[in-house]
């Protein structure tokens, strides 16, 4: 079994793990596909419901369903 080690990445002083073998690779992980933001969103139940079925329906996260439909709309 190799060890584990956590390290500080060379990015926004983000935690890494590392291997025996080396540190964070460059370019490894999830791509950015741009700016997160927090918001606070108030719907009714009804339309909630609705975002929750359809995003079960296509196997999406509640960000990935809400980009979707804001890309929609401004596309």
């Amino acid at each position: 079994m190799s060890d584990i080690k956590i390290g500080v990445s060379n990015k926004d002083g983000q935690l890494a793990f590392m291997s025996s073998r080396g540190g964070p690779r460059e370019g490894a992980g999830r791509k950015n596909i741009g700016i997160t933001k927090k918001v606070s969103l108030t719907l009714t139940e009804e339309l909630w419901e609705k975002v929750e079925q359809q995003r079960l329906e296509q196997n999406l996260s509640r960000s990935e369903l809400l980009r979707t439909i804001i890309e929609s709309y401004y596309s």
